[in-house]
């Protein structure tokens, strides 16, 4: 395995790309956005990255993001400590698969979603938040084990299974049988 820190302009304008398509995936997640806002997210706009270490891994395709990771692309944003990007090079950078871990939150205007570990499948266009996901919008909010979000149909759901159900993460919502339970509160606006 060869790793080495991204000194390149031609390494850090790949990582960039890379980061990119990713990035917007992931902050499609504004996790209570509607499907309508999901569906619309442009993943095409340019993505601003920061991390205390960034490591680039030529054999095993991916790119290493540690440390205080910060993710920015347009109103998205994604915080985690460690993110992986796994992509392929045919001629042009690809990307495959995004995984997000340590105290991940992904915030899209006011709205953030926050999980132990955040995967994005760019093949499937499929984000699923595993591990203590809450969900918030103002005062309302959504607590369960794993969030789904299908961005081509733009249908997001929540269940209470975590990372040790049965099913495994990235598949169908209902395709298992699993414990746990989704709660939450939202506040009732006043009447006059």
């Amino acid at each position: 395995m060869t790793v080495r820190p991204i000194r390149s302009l031609a390494a850090r304008s790949a990582l960039a790309g890379l980061a990119a398509g990713t990035l917007a995936a992931i902050a499609g997640g504004g996790m209570l956005a509607s499907a309508q806002s999901i569906a619309g997210f442009n993943s095409d706009a340019p993505v601003n990255y920061a991390a205390n270490r960034i490591e680039l891994q030529d054999k095993q395709k991916r790119v290493i993001l540690s440390g205080n990771v910060d993710i920015n692309q347009r109103d998205l944003r994604i915080r985690a400590a460690r993110t992986t990007v796994a992509y392929i090079d045919n001629g042009g950078v690809k990307i495959q698969r995004i995984d997000a871990t340590g105290g991940v939150i992904v915030t899209r205007g006011s709205e953030a979603a926050r999980g132990d570990v955040a995967i994005y499948d760019f093949n499937r266009r499929v984000i699923t938040m595993v591990g203590n996901v809450a969900l918030l919008r103002g005062s309302d909010n959504l607590k369960g084990g794993r969030l789904v979000i299908d961005l081509a149909s733009g249908v997001s759901s929540v269940d209470g299974r975590g990372a040790g159900s049965s099913s495994a993460v990235g598949q169908p919502v209902g395709s298992t049988t699993g414990g746990g339970r989704v709660s939450g509160s939202f506040t009732v606006p006043k009447r006059d």
